[in-house]
């Protein structure tokens, strides 16, 4: 890194939005906000945001909470207390304190409102807002260069997605040179990229302001009586109108795949598929790059471990995800993600299934399919998976056939 870059980092605050209530990821969300949900066996889906912070060399972080935060300042605490307050480092989380009036958090823009005194305090000259539950490698700090030597007022990160689904998402229109021209919350046709018609720019979360500018803005919002709680439906829209220098930043994903990798795990259905591509022969995200290394809270248990007792209990993972603390004691593990702590009994058979931290599955229990939460005793003999409607009396079941048991659960 040189000169340039240190000095941009040290002029700039990352403000992360963890604060999502997840609603569509019930009953992983009962007990958990959103960027707090594992994922991939031994993360939480915030590390990955927090990780391309670290990689990028940001310093200086705020993780907003809000809905059940508990779990997730746990984990923050735990897992990442690295940073040195006498370097000017820090990650702190901050809940909401109704510093300007009496209200939650109440949108994107209304958090980072809320909180604009740790934004100017310290001289910063930019701040980084991101998203803390998507899953994607990017290294912010090209993004940073990208912004002050376009000498831009705001840059938004984009990815290139295909017209026919972009309509799911915020979208924004470019000329030529990439400015952005308009910017609109799932268009039913979206604007397309000059020069390819067939895909559009979609708003990845992912912005740098100018500090001064981004306080102007809403105070002057504020003042106006304007509705001023969301960056994609307010914010920027009256930028734009505005005449603010507005650039888009096309996404530079550093997984260094094929295709660029950029997963919000929104929904049962995709939480299910993110993790089950980690499993594949070769998964779209790559967790085993040591050129971009992911950070979590690493557990003190032992190695995993397979047991075998005999001719017909013969411990097993096959295409399998096993972490630390694991024993698979004579028991059969096919295309799953096991988290860690967790104890399969001889005779039992899991298939197509993530089963996460403390959890114990009986002897002679089939399980497919299915996502079972932390700290959840299955009883011998029972089987999960394999009869829908009877598995929709005891537990959800999402639209794809995904059985998912929740924490803490108690077998009767």
């Amino acid at each position: 890194m040189n000169y340039r870059g240190s000095a941009l980092l040290r002029d700039t605050v990352t403000m992360i939005l963890a604060g999502g209530e997840g609603k569509r990821l019930f009953p992983l969300t009962q007990y958990r906000t959103k960027p707090s949900v594992p994922f991939g066996g031994k993360y939480r889906i915030i590390d990955f945001a927090l990780s391309n912070c670290l990689n990028s060399g940001m310093r200086k972080i705020y993780v907003l909470t809000q809905y059940k935060s508990d779990s997730l300042t746990r984990h923050i605490f735990e897992a990442w207390s690295i940073f040195n307050p006498a370097l000017g480092e820090f990650i702190y989380t901050i809940p909401p304190q109704f510093k300007r009036d009496n209200n939650w958090y109440l949108g994107t823009a209304n958090a980072i409102y809320q909180n604009l005194n740790l934004i100017l305090e310290d001289n910063n000259q930019w701040v980084l807002i991101l998203s803390g539950d998507h899953i994607y490698k990017m290294d912010y700090l090209k993004m940073l260069f990208y912004h002050t030597n376009k000498k831009a007022d705001v840059t938004i990160s984009c990815i290139e997605y295909p017209r026919t689904q972009a309509s799911r998402f915020g979208v924004v229109q470019v000329d030529e040179n990439y400015k952005i021209t308009n910017f609109v919350e799932k268009p039913p046709s979206p604007p397309a990229i000059p020069n390819n018609p067939s895909y559009s720019l979609v708003n990845m979360g992912i912005y740098i302001f100018n500090a001064r500018i981004l306080a102007d803005v809403l105070n002057e919002m504020a003042q106006k009586k304007m509705e001023n709680t969301d960056f994609g439906k307010h914010v920027i829209p009256y930028m734009i109108k505005s005449g603010y220098d507005i650039h888009s930043y096309k996404f530079v994903d550093e997984n260094q795949k094929e295709f660029p990798y950029w997963v919000d795990v929104g929904t049962i259905e995709s939480y299910y598929e993110a993790n089950m591509d980690l499993i594949s022969v070769s998964p779209v995200f790559n967790l085993y790059d040591n050129h971009w290394p992911l950070r979590t809270m690493q557990y003190q248990f032992p190695p995993a471990k397979t047991l075998s007792h005999g001719a017909e209990r013969v411990g097993r993972a096959f295409n399998s995800l096993i972490t630390d603390g694991t024993i698979i004691s004579g028991g059969f593990v096919e295309s799953s993600i096991l988290g860690p702590n967790v104890k399969v009994n001889s005779y039992s058979y899991i298939k197509d299934s993530i089963i996460m931290n403390n959890v114990q599955i009986g002897r002679y229990s089939h399980i497919k399919k299915t996502i079972i939460d932390k700290n959840v005793i299955v009883p011998p003999h029972t089987e999960i998976g394999f009869d829908i409607e009877k598995d929709r009396k005891k537990f959800k079941v999402s639209d794809e056939g995904i059985v998912i048991i929740p924490k803490n659960y108690v077998f009767k």
